[in-house]
């Protein structure tokens, strides 16, 4: 949790970029992440240079003897017309260099460096953006990855170029309905900012933290709690945390830079993060050992309403699901790249549950007659608001299997307004703890799930084929129908009469007192 202060500066910050000329919040950010990304970097080369003063062993420098006017410490001090000219053309060619002989913690972002560019142009900004982000407590690193999901909120408030992430209290309830384990491998195919691998990440935190490694602490009047890092290390599973448990994926180079950066701010040495559009028939040649076969668990946001060139599909997908639609194709993707036994939580627009089309009910018979659909959990409207009104769902579905019983439930409250404003109701948690609770139930076995009145109820697979594999929840939600008690409007006008009557006797009383 970062304070009042520190959120102070951050919006300080951004609005000398506004007034600067760079008012896109992706560019924002981006430019602010490469400044983060020196500052690591060079904090980095001198935490290794010590440990090699003590133990006498070398280390892989990033900063070769012509580079160390290139390290953070060195060029920050620079003069404003001075630093501007440096960065753009020593500093900037150095990333690159970097992204051809990268090894060790943070390579995968310098990969990503090949084509960075300082969008900056004033050199009085550079001087304000370079001194803010030496003020910022990175060294700190229960605080870094805070910080970063602040900058990250921007995006959401801004929107544009449709760079708007996934709600995190969706996020957030997704992982915990998937409750990933330590030992997982786990895949964002359409990865954004990377906000389903840092919650699940955060929740990996959370359940396998030992008391001594938690830290109780009042920030801003509130009572917060925060995690040494030292994850999972008693279970030896440290090394896969952070080297082969969080694959992503996108096609957007400047969502991969701030998504790399996003992971390796909240503590994962060396996230596997690549530049590809998965749907494509490259990826299985660029990625072989991440496109079939590969996940235990899945969570996306994958893009909607979409359309492709059936040619540049990869074939296997095509043979679950024939057809142009973004939407249908990222659910044979994800099945694809699961492990058998693997699962997946996923958002999906409502027309996917209910289409008529020969794709999708092909899909959705693929999907409960080869493997097993577990839950559809139907959102409001309103959740992606103010970019979109879509109605959409989170289908879990694991590879192979067969399905028996399909678990759904109506939220009807995400714990926000369903306007524009998306204003905080109650608690803010609306819905999003019972479905937690009525999910877990099910899958343990537990209650009777046969009243389809209520929010969450049980449909048995026979009863879903009858219905040509219509997965919409009002397919099956049984409505309460509140029995009208109809008057006759002769008793209505009678008792109308009476009242009147009653008005005109309390008129004249009040006139003979007034006389």
């Amino acid at each position: 949790m970062i304070t009042g202060d520190l959120k102070n500066r951050i919006d300080s910050l951004w609005t000398d970029f506004w007034t600067g000329g760079i008012t896109n919040p992706l560019t924002v950010i981006e430019q602010i992440t490469f400044l983060m990304y020196s500052r690591l970097l060079d904090m980095q080369e001198r935490k290794d240079e010590k440990r090699t003063s003590v133990t006498g062993k070398a280390h892989h420098s990033r900063f070769g003897e012509a580079d160390q006017d290139c390290r953070w410490e060195t060029w920050r001090h620079f003069g404003a017309e001075e630093m501007l000219p440096h960065v753009r053309d020593r500093v900037f060619t150095h990333f690159r260099r970097l992204a051809d002989r990268s090894t060790g913690a943070g390579s995968q972002f310098a990969a990503f460096m090949k084509d960075a560019q300082l969008m900056i142009q004033k050199p009085s900004l550079l001087v304000k953006a370079v001194n803010a982000v030496q003020d910022l407590p990175l060294e700190r690193g229960e605080t870094q990855g805070d910080l970063y999901e602040y900058l990250l909120s921007k995006l959401t408030t801004a929107g544009i170029n449709g760079q708007f992430r996934t709600p995190r209290h969706i996020i957030r309830m997704m992982v915990e309905l998937m409750q990933p384990k330590p030992t997982d491998r786990i895949c964002d195919p359409s990865c954004g900012t990377a906000g389903f691998l840092i919650e699940t990440y955060e929740y990996l935190l959370r359940q396998h933290t030992s008391q001594a490694g938690r830290h109780v602490e009042v920030i801003d009047g509130e009572e917060q709690v925060t995690y040494s890092g030292d994850l999972i290390v008693q279970e030896g599973h440290r090394r896969h945390v952070d080297t082969d448990m969080f694959h992503a994926y996108d096609f957007d180079a400047t969502m991969l830079r701030i998504a790399t950066m996003n992971l390796v701010m909240h503590g994962v040495a060396e996230p596997d993060v690549h530049y590809q559009d998965t749907l494509s028939q490259s990826f299985e040649e660029r990625h072989p050992k991440g496109s079939k076969n590969a996940f235990d668990l899945i969570l996306a946001n994958p893009p909607f309403k979409g359309s492709l060139d059936e040619q540049d599909v990869a074939p296997d997908i095509l043979r679950t699901v024939k057809t142009k639609k973004t939407e249908l194709l990222f659910i044979g993707l994800i099945l694809r790249m699961l492990k058998v036994g693997g699962r997946s939580a996923t958002i999906v627009p409502d027309g996917v549950l209910f289409g008529s089309s020969k794709a999708h009910v092909q899909l959705r018979q693929h999907l409960i007659d080869n493997n097993q659909l577990e839950a559809v959990i139907s959102l409001p409207s309103g959740v992606f608001r103010p970019y979109a009104g879509v109605s959409t769902a989170i289908i879990i579905f694991a590879k192979g299997g067969r399905t028996e019983n399909v678990f759904f439930y109506d939220v009807q409250s995400d714990g926000l307004s369903l306007d524009d404003k998306r204003i905080k109701i109650g608690d803010g948690k609306g819905d999003l703890p019972d479905v937690q609770a009525q999910y877990l139930r099910w899958c343990a076995g537990e209650g009777d799930f046969n009243d389809r009145t209520a929010k969450a109820f049980a449909v048995p697979v026979d009863d879903i084929r009858a219905q040509n594999y219509d997965l919409s929840i009002n397919r099956y939600k049984q409505q309460v129908h509140v029995e009208q008690i109809k008057i006759d409007p002769r008793t209505i006008l009678r008792k109308l009469q009476e009242l009147e009557s009653e008005i005109q006797k309390e008129l004249s009383d009040l006139e003979v007192l007034l006389t």
